[in-house]
């Protein structure tokens, strides 16, 4: 059943082209209401009842969706036409826009993978007494309450269960703590007077669901706010104190936990051989959750806080965002650009923000200016996780400019280096970051800013990161050349001095990629440089230290295709005439050891070096000093042999 779009102009704030609007994004519409959530609700009610609806309000989403429940139908879709477009300088202008927008809220939204986590309410509460027994004794009806006391006298009281000692570790959240503690020490409940206590023990093994940190001390988790389950505060704070028992009772029962990163161990590369290469997803996890496992990495997805930065980092797409998935996110913007030239536009701008930059935009039209008519908003989850790759196909899909609205608690390191990394490939004054927090300073921002023209005939990229990327990169620089490239780019070329290099191939067995490549039939180093993620496991496994890696990114062909990075003469066997090995370093060999090493003082033994495998193994087998050589075996013995020895006795 196709959706219907249930227009209003907010009681005549705003300017509405139905027909133009319809015609850009296929949908059906009603008529441009005045006070639909209001003096009108009875033709919402109407309209809900007739079919699936698209309600272009966002203010009122929550009055909409009560009164489809309360009419037993299905919630309808929203949309943000006013705040978005149509209050602005440029509302008269907004057409273009406000179809895209429909179009984009037309789209079917993937649901993005969870895994339910279980909260029993099972919850530790740590630090001084006089701040830790309140709590606990409040909290102690809702939770199965232990209170870790670690300063201070001890309650009389067997409401909750009470400890004293250190908490050193906390680790995993919320429905899957796992604690240490130094100096536990239990109360022992029998006997008059005060309570007695166990002797203490340390390395104690805990485990609970919910974590209240009151030590006033460092947090025992890295970014703890963004940590499920753990709760802090100054135990000095009444107030926060008490923000916390509230947020604590809500913590109990089944929870949804979006898995919001994908790990393809195969692609990591992160180390070969205890040779580290990759580390960028372990440095900017900001929570913790990227440890190395072997040859990769491994993430906790419990504790993984969903900001995306790993996979924008990860050169080898081993690590890949699911909220939203970048095929999901690249069919966004490509409904954005087309249906909004589509509408009559012509040089779009994308805005990406997360929920902060939402409401800006929604100050910003209130009571400023509002966005351009040309500036079309992407809202996200988190903005951390938009690279390069995306940046890049947002200009490819025909947007004049991608700029990155961060908020206060944007993750600022991985957007940084991505930044960099794009202007680097599209040029200057097309990609940018916003780091502002007035909406009237957003606004005027971008009414001020210069226009470039957008790709005139724009290109759908498509496949991993690397793959749009690429894509992108070609469309934006017609001609393949080679670009330059930031330091620590995942892009690049091998430089290898062939005057130092051995041909010896530890760095084609250890590469990742396989971006390193041998040849059977000669020696010879073969590399693809489309393939390499400048990891530099090559470089730290190189003996002769004869690897160099250049940061840049080559757009023609021959990146698609193997080059010889360095190829020798194979030597020939003096026996057989088997080709193996290269003939300078055999060359080289002869001259250090023949006739110096006591192993090669002999020139039979000298040979030895010239041989091929097969050839050396039987000179060696051959030779009067054979190591493994052994006495004559006995003859077998058979059945005659005891019937002769019979007849002997």
């Amino acid at each position: 059943m196709s959706k219907t779009l249930i227009l209003c102009d907010c009681a005549g704030s705003q300017s509405i082209d139905a027909e133009r609007i319809s015609t850009a994004c296929r949908a059906g519409y009603s008529r441009v209401y005045r006070a639909l959530c209001t003096t009108e609700l009875e033709k919402a009610a109407d309209l809900l009842q007739s079919g699936e609806a698209i309600i272009a309000c966002g203010q009122e989403q929550d009055a909409f969706t009560a009164l489809a429940e309360d009419l037993g139908v299905e919630t309808p879709g929203f949309v943000d036409l006013r705040d978005r477009a149509g209050w602005s300088d440029q509302g008269a202008q907004a057409a273009p826009k406000m179809a895209a927008l429909v179009a984009e809220a037309l789209m079917p939204v993937p649901v993005t993978p969870a895994v339910d986590v279980l909260s029993e309410g099972v919850c530790l509460i740590a630090g001084p007494a006089h701040a830790v027994c309140d709590l606990a004794e409040r909290l102690s009806g809702a939770l199965a309450v232990t209170a870790l006391i670690t300063e201070g006298d001890l309650p009389m009281t067997r409401a909750y269960d009470v400890v004293t000692g250190k908490l050193v570790r906390v680790q995993g959240a919320l429905g899957g703590f796992r604690l240490r503690i130094d100096g536990f020490r239990q109360i022992q409940p029998g006997g008059r007077g005060a309570f007695e206590l166990t002797v203490p023990k340390d390395r104690a093994v805990s485990e609970c669901d919910i974590v209240i940190d009151l030590t006033g001390g460092t947090p025992m988790v890295p970014a703890w706010e963004k940590r499920e389950g753990y709760l802090r505060a100054d135990p000095r704070d009444r107030l926060a104190v008490e923000r916390l028992a509230f947020e604590a009772a809500q913590l109990t029962g089944t929870f949804e936990k979006p898995l919001y990163i994908r790990l393809n161990e195969s692609l990591c590369a992160h180390s070969r051989a205890e040779q580290t290469g990759c580390s960028n997803c372990l440095d900017i996890c900001p929570t913790g959750a990227i440890t190395p496992a072997g040859d990769h990495v491994s993430i906790d997805p419990m504790v993984c806080a969903g900001c995306g930065a790993c996979a924008a980092l990860c050169p080898s797409t081993a690590i890949t965002y699911e909220d939203p998935a970048l095929a999901t996110l690249l069919a966004r913007m490509q409904i954005l650009a087309r249906t909004y030239r589509k509408a009559g536009g012509a040089a779009p701008r994308l805005l990406v923000h997360d929920a902060h930059g939402a409401e800006m935009i929604r100050l910003a039209a209130r009571f400023g200016r509002g966005l351009p008519a040309d500036v079309i908003p992407l809202e996200l989850n988190v903005v951390s996780g938009f690279g390069h790759a995306e940046m890049l196909a947002g200009l490819a899909h025909g947007f004049a400019s991608v700029s990155v609205l961060c908020g206060p608690r944007t993750e600022r390191e991985a957007l940084e280096r991505e930044l960099a990394l794009a202007v680097a490939i599209a040029g200057p004054g097309r990609v940018s970051l916003l780091d502002m927090t007035d909406p009237d300073a957003l606004s005027e921002h971008l009414y001020m800013a210069e226009v470039k023209a957008p790709l005139a005939d724009p290109v759908l990229p498509m496949g991993n990161r690397r793959q749009v990327t690429r894509l992108a990169a070609q469309a934006l620089n017609p001609g393949g050349p080679v670009l330059p490239l930031p330091e620590a780019a995942p892009y690049g070329a091998v430089v290898v001095n062939t005057d130092a290099c051995t041909l010896c191939l530890s760095c084609v067995s250890l590469c990742p990629s396989g971006a390193l490549i041998d040849n059977p039939d000669m020696p010879q180093l073969n590399f693809q440089e489309d393939a390499c993620l400048q990891c530099g496991i090559c470089r730290n496994i190189c003996p002769e230290q004869a690897i160099t890696l250049e940061p840049r990114l080559d757009l023609s062909e021959a990146a698609l295709g193997q080059r010889v990075l360095n190829e020798e003469e194979p030597f020939a066997c003096i026996e057989c005439g088997a080709l193996f090995g290269v003939r300078s370093t055999v060359e080289r060999i002869m001259e250090k050891l023949a006739g110096k090493h006591p192993m090669f003082a002999e020139s039979a033994q000298a040979r030895m070096i010239q041989m091929c495998d097969n050839c050396r193994v039987g000179a060696q087998f051959q030779a009067t000093d054979n190591p493994f050589a052994a006495k004559e075996r006995p003859r077998t013995v058979t059945t005659e042999d005891y019937f002769s020895r019979r007849k002997d006795h």
